[in-house]
């Protein structure tokens, strides 16, 4: 379960987080190396913004009509031979997910900013899994025993001399202490493929769900989701249900605009699932479970998300697609990282999404850190009114007082 963060607590980890070299140096490094990636993208691919303005739009639309594009997505992933579930919070999907994972399993993660929401890792973890996240960054910080500090790259804030020494200490990977990051990549790589290649369970989130064909779209820049997808006999896709989408163009489409603004352009891979893998090959007769997964399990999540798209304010967080932009351009989030947004989502973004998932209670505390200079609303590739809904916690905070 999310631990619910104090303003007094919050400010703890933040003071704490200011007065940690190492923390500091990791975090500067990182913030440097993204420093103006996206304009450079943009400017190169001008077609970028009339792609992300489509993405905007269709994201309206399916805010607006909520109820109605869930249930085509339900009837569209059946159509596929895929097993939907709609959650309506985060005990409801915890519950869902261990009722088909069971017990004693290996079970790998790709990275899922809902998944951490949900407390999935931990809770599979006590029902007596093995559990394996497998991006690099998700899987340094669960050795570190922190929590993800950016939403694309969640490690931004450790150096290179820490992570060869978390490497040797929780794992027993031996690396020398200037260990290049070419030498930790190869490392880890080897460390994890032995896990994915004996998984029983491979859990994936989605950048986006297609309404209309149930497809799943995913993109990634190191290849470990293809794996998590298909090398296990079962897949589990948790999906917020504000990454469902129109269309599969549309999806396709918010897929590219999230790599874009996330720095990020042109991704690696962009991976299309349409249920279960399955061959005809033998009498031209449909049989599921070829190569990949035999069975594919998609669980839409709710946790606060229907209501906010009600709501007159909160409502303008579901047009985020989690590209991390604002966290990058964010003067509080330069010097804190994700210490400040929430337990899970950190950063201007981090207001709105913890509102919604946790409480206004706990993000109209924390949003008085905010200095309302604006930047992030300047930066979303759809036009998130972050500010404004901001300014809304805050004074929901000063009307408690």
């Amino acid at each position: 379960m999310t631990e619910v963060i104090t303003y007094k607590k919050a400010i703890e980890e933040i003071l704490k987080g200011l007065k940690d070299e190492e923390f500091q140096r990791g975090l500067q490094t990182s913030v440097g190396n993204a420093e103006g990636k996206h304009i450079k993208t943009l400017e190169a691919y001008p077609g970028l913004r009339e792609l992300a303005k489509m993405v905007e739009d269709a994201k309206q639309k399916v805010i607006n009509n909520i109820d109605y594009y869930i249930d085509l997505a339900v009837e569209s992933l059946k159509k596929i031979n895929a097993e939907p579930y709609v959650a309506s919070d985060a005990t409801e999907a915890r519950e869902v997910v261990g009722r088909i994972v069971g017990k004693g399993k290996i079970v790998i993660f790709s990275k899922s900013m809902v998944a951490e929401e949900l407390g999935l890792q931990r809770h599979l973890e006590k029902l007596g899994n093995e559990v394996w996240e497998t991006d690099t960054g998700e899987f340094l910080i669960r050795l570190a025993g922190t929590k993800p500090m950016h939403t694309t790259a969640p490690a931004i804030h450790l150096s290179r001399g820490r992570i060869v020494k978390l490497l040797r200490e929780k794992v027993g990977i031996k690396l020398p202490a200037n260990a290049s990051h070419e030498e930790i990549v190869a490392a880890i790589r080897g460390f994890l493929r032995e896990k994915m290649v004996k998984a029983d369970v491979g859990i994936s989130g989605a950048n986006a769900l297609a309404a209309d064909t149930g497809s799943i779209v995913l993109v990634e820049n190191e290849s470990n989701i293809r794996l998590v997808t298909s090398l296990p006999p079962v897949h589990i896709a948790i999906v917020g249900i504000e990454k469902i989408y129109p269309s599969l163009t549309i999806a396709l489409a918010a897929a590219i605009v999230q790599a874009a603004w996330a720095g990020l352009y042109p991704p690696t891979y962009l991976n299309v699932i349409s249920g279960p893998s399955s061959t005809a090959d033998i009498e031209r007769k449909r049989v599921y479970g070829a190569h990949g997964p035999q069975k594919v399990y998609v669980i839409l999540v709710d946790n606060g998300r229907r209501g906010a798209a009600r709501h007159s304010v909160l409502k303008g967080q579901l047009k985020c697609i989690k590209c991390g932009r604002c966290q990058w351009e964010c003067p509080v989030w330069q010097q804190t990282a994700n210490l400040w947004g929430g337990p899970v989502y950190g950063g201007p973004m981090g207001m709105g999404w913890t509102a919604i998932t946790l409480g206004i209670k706990e993000a109209s505390e924390l949003s008085m850190l905010c200095l309302n200079c604006g930047r992030c609303d300047q930066v979303c590739p759809v036009h998130v009114p972050l500010t404004s809904i901001i300014h809304w916690l805050k004074q929901q905070y000063m009307g408690e007082q």
